[in-house]
C-alpha cells in the first residue's frame, strides 16, 4: 500500500510539472500567434499606404514595359525642373538600294545607306506647386517626316508646319490634389495611339508596326488626365483633329483613354476617338478605336548573374472607319465598295537576358488593312499626289511586316540596337531602285528645290512642261516614281537619353 501511494503522488506530481510547463508554452503560442497576426496586419498597411502614397502608374518596377520610359532617375533633376534630352542616330539600308536614298512609308527612318541623325530631342518638365508644363523641341529627320502628312495647315494663312515642325510636345497646365491627381494640360502632347512611343528609347522595336507608324503621335488641344487610384488613368481629349496643328473642320476632334496597371505584371490600354478629318467634308465622321493588352509572364530580375530575367508580350488591335457623304457626291461607308476603315493588329514578344538584363530579344509584327489609304503615310516625292489621288473610298491597301531586334544596354542611358524588318504591301508603296525624286535622267536628285520645294507635296520633275510657246507638251527629262511592294532592310541605331 506504501509503495502505491508512493507511485500515485508521484504521477500527480509529474502531472502538475507537465500542467505548469505546457501553460507557458502555451501562453507564448499565443503571444506569437498574435504577433504574426500583427505583423501581418503592419505589413498589410505598410503596402498599402506605399501604394497610397505612390506616383500613379508607377508603383511597382514598369521598365519591362513596351512605349514606357525604362529609366528611374535624370541627369537634371530638381525640385523646379526635369530635364529630358535624347540623341537618336541610326543607319539602314534596304534590299531596294534606291537612287535617291530615301525611306518610304515610315516615320522613324528617312535615309538609306546614310548616317542619319533621326532627332535630337532637348527639354524637360517645369513644376512649381501645382503649376506644371513640358517643353520638347525635335531636331533631325523627323522633325520632317512627321509634319509632312498634316494637311490641316493648308487651310488658312501663317505656315503651321513651319512654325511647329521643331516642336513635339509643349504644353502647360494645372494638377488638382484630387483622388490621386487630375492633370488639365493646354498645348501639344503625344497621344500613343498604337501603343509605341514618339522616343525609340521607350520601345522594344525601333521601326514601329504599320498599326504605330500610321495613327497619331501627338494631339494638339487640352487634356483632362484623371487618376482616380494608383492604378487607373482615364483621360479626355479636346482636340484640332487626328495629328493635325489645325482643324480640317469645324468641330473639334473627341476622345479618351483608359489605362489600368492592375499589377506589376499587367497593362491595360484603351483609346478611343472621334472626329471630323476629312478636308471640307464635315459630314464624313472618323471613328476609331485602339486597345492593347501588355503581360510580364516571367519574372527573376532579382536574379544575379547570366540568364533570362524577364520575358513579356504586347498585343495591340486597332479598328476605325469614317462615314458619310462628301462634296461632290462622294460616299464614304465602314465597308463595301466605298470602304474607307482601317483594321490592324501588331504583337510583340520581347527576352531580357545577362546581368542586370542588360541584352534584350524582341521578335514580332503586324497586319494592316485600310481601304481608301486614309491612315496612311504618303509616300514621298514624285509618288505624292498620285498616291494622294488614288486615295478614293474602296480603293485597296492592305500588308504585313515582320522584325527581330537585338539591343545592349550597358546602363539606363544608352541603347545600342541591331534590327531586320521585311513589310510588305499589296500595292506599289515602297521606294524602288529607281527612287521617288528622279531628276532629270533618273539620278535621284532634285530639280530645281530653290524654287519648287513644296513640304508636303513635292514635284520637282513633272511629267509634262509648258515650253516656250505656251503649249503643254510631254517633259522629255521625266522618269516616273519607282514604287515596289516589299521592303527589306536592316537598322542600325545608337540611342542616348539623358
Amino acid at each position: 500500500m506504501k509503495k502505491l501511494f508512493t507511485l500515485i503522488l508521484l504521477l500527480e506530481c509529474i502531472f502538475q510539472a507537465s500542467a505548469q510547463t505546457t501553460g507557458p508554452v502555451n501562453e507564448l503560442m499565443k503571444v506569437d500567434a498574435g504577433k504574426l497576426r500583427s505583423d501581418s496586419i503592419r505589413k498589410a498597411d505598410s503596402i498599402k499606404k506605399a501604394m497610397d502614397t505612390a506616383a500613379p502608374l508607377a508603383y511597382a518596377d514598369f521598365s519591362w514595359v513596351n512605349g514606357q520610359n525604362r529609366q528611374s532617375s535624370k541627369l537634371l533633376d530638381n525640385a523646379y525642373f526635369t530635364g529630358d534630352f535624347t540623341f537618336d542616330v541610326n543607319y539602314t539600308q534596304s534590299n531596294n538600294h534606291p537612287n535617291d536614298d530615301l525611306v518610304t512609308g515610315s516615320t522613324a527612318l528617312a535615309r538609306n545607306g546614310e548616317a542619319d541623325v533621326s532627332m535630337i530631342a532637348i527639354g524637360g518638365d517645369f513644376h512649381y506647386d501645382n503649376v506644371r508644363g513640358r517643353v520638347m523641341l525635335q531636331y533631325g529627320t523627323r522633325a520632317t517626316t512627321v509634319p509632312r502628312n498634316d494637311y490641316s495647315a493648308y487651310r488658312g494663312e501663317y505656315d503651321l508646319p513651319t512654325a511647329y515642325r521643331y516642336l513635339s510636345e509643349g504644353y502647360v497646365g494645372y494638377h488638382f490634389d484630387v483622388w490621386h491627381g487630375i492633370n488639365v494640360d493646354m498645348g501639344i502632347f503625344m497621344s500613343y495611339i498604337g501603343l509605341m512611343s514618339y522616343n525609340n528609347f521607350e520601345n522594344w522595336s525601333y521601326q514601329p508596326s504599320y498599326t504605330s507608324d500610321n495613327t497619331p503621335w501627338f494631339f494638339n488641344g487640352i487634356r483632362v488626365q484623371m487618376f482616380p487610384s494608383v492604378t487607373t488613368k482615364l483621360e479626355v481629349w479636346i482636340i484640332n483633329g487626328w495629328q493635325s496643328y489645325g482643324m480640317f473642320n469645324k468641330m473639334p476632334g473627341l476622345g479618351f483613354a483608359f489605362v489600368n496597371q492592375p499589377n506589376q505584371r499587367t497593362k491595360i490600354i484603351s483609346n478611343n476617338y472621334f472626329g471630323t478629318d476629312v478636308a471640307g467634308a464635315p459630314g464624313v465622321k472618323r471613328y476609331h478605336t485602339d486597345d492593347s493588352f501588355e503581360y510580364l509572364y516571367f519574372d527573376k530580375a532579382d536574379k544575379k548573374g547570366p540568364g533570362i530575367k524577364r520575358v513579356a508580350f504586347s498585343a495591340t488591335a486597332d479598328f476605325g472607319f469614317q462615314d458619310g457623304n462628301a462634296p461632290g457626291g462622294v460616299v464614304y461607308s465602314p465597308f463595301g465598295k466605298n470602304a474607307s476603315n482601317f483594321m490592324s493588329a501588331m504583337v510583340y514578344n520581347r527576352v531580357m537576358f545577362g546581368d542586370q538584363a542588360k541584352w534584350g530579344w524582341t521578335i514580332g509584327g503586324g497586319v494592316m488593312s485600310n481601304p481608301s489609304r486614309y491612315l496612311s503615310i504618303v509616300p514621298p516625292g514624285l509618288a505624292t499626289d498620285s498616291f494622294i489621288a488614288a486615295s478614293t473610298p474602296g480603293s485597296k491597301m492592305a500588308g504585313w511586316d515582320a522584325s527581330t531586334t537585338i539591343d545592349y544596354n550597358p546602363n539606363q542611358f544608352l541603347t545600342i540596337r541591331f534590327e531586320l524588318v521585311h513589310r510588305f504591301m499589296d500595292i506599289p508603296y515602297f521606294d524602288g531602285p529607281g527612287g521617288v525624286t528622279t531628276g532629270p535622267g533618273g539620278n535621284g536628285y532634285q530639280t530645281n528645290p530653290q524654287t519648287s520645294f513644296n513640304p508636303n507635296s513635292y514635284i520637282p520633275n513633272p511629267p509634262t512642261i509648258v515650253n516656250a510657246q505656251g503649249q503643254t507638251v510631254p517633259n522629255p527629262n521625266f522618269i516616273p516614281f519607282d514604287l515596289v511592294k516589299s521592303d527589306s532592310r536592316f537598322i542600325i541605331a545608337l540611342i542616348g537619353r539623358f
